[in-house]
């Protein structure tokens, strides 16, 4: 028998939650550990459509690299929160999250971004130490791509993620030395100038980070929250199929970025 402790466990291998930063509210948001798993779904976040979707699909665990629970406050039905918390706990459903922890490991949300765009040489920028394989961790990834104009890496870039649109400030440089963070890395500015790249991929840009990348001579890209981080939602289902071969591990197909572009 699985449970979620099991489950929990094994997620520490891959990402343990002393790579997250100590902000960061990681693990088990929700429920018993003792209690017993034959299904799980894996989603970017426990927004309600997928809490909805676990308790209609009989799950007894949803993992996600968001937090279920960010705030400190009461568990009832005035906030969206406290509905999503009552939606699983009365369905019972536990809740693991991943987050700055899947960001910093080896082979989690940073890689996989690299990967996803196709860069070659792969390394952590700045490691923050290594994990117990010996493998350096770290928040951001670095790599090379053949050289070529920002306009081809872009829209390399828009089809590699599904993403509707980008928004970027042009460096002035072609692309060939490509800094990565997936989600809201673009204040890591100033690492990806030290590590000597010239284009960097992120999300949730400020005004200001792309006056400072032109600035610097780095093509600043924002990709979207969503679409930067979501491809290791299935990094995920399969780390968990092979980890747990009788389980029925599903990745959600009701979660999508609600921001859109008119």
């Amino acid at each position: 028998m699985v449970t979620v402790a099991d489950v929990l466990a094994y997620l520490e291998t891959i990402a343990p939650a002393s790579m997250a930063e100590d902000w960061d509210r990681v693990g088990l948001n929700c429920g018993r550990k003792t209690q017993k798993v034959t299904r799980i779904l894996v989603a970017l976040d426990p927004t309600p459509d997928v809490c909805r979707e676990a308790a209609q699909m009989g799950c007894d665990l949803l993992v996600t690299h968001h937090a279920l629970i960010w705030d400190a406050g009461f568990v009832s039905d005035d906030t969206q929160q406290g509905r999503n918390i009552l939606t699983l706990i009365e369905k019972g459903i536990a809740h693991i999250n991943a987050h700055t922890n899947l960001d910093c490991a080896p082979g989690g949300v940073n890689d996989i971004l690299a990967k996803k765009l196709g860069l070659n040489d792969i390394c952590v920028i700045a490691p923050k130490g290594n994990d117990a394989a010996g493998k350096p961790w770290g928040l951001l990834r670095m790599g090379n791509v053949a050289p070529q104009a920002l306009e081809t890496f872009l829209s390399n870039v828009k089809e590699r993620l599904g993403c509707e649109g980008l928004r970027y400030a042009d460096g002035g440089n072609k692309v060939c030395r490509v800094a990565v963070g997936g989600g809201a890395c673009a204040g890591e500015l100033q690492q990806v100038i030290d590590a000597g790249c010239d284009t960097f991929v992120t999300a949730d840009a400020k005004y200001n980070h792309f006056w400072d990348a032109q600035s610097a001579g780095i093509s600043l890209i924002d990709a979207g929250h969503f679409h930067t981080e979501n491809p290791v939602c299935e990094y995920l289902v399969q780390q968990l199929s092979q980890a747990f071969p009788q389980l029925e591990v599903t990745m959600s197909q009701k979660h999508t970025d609600c921001a859109k572009f008119f």
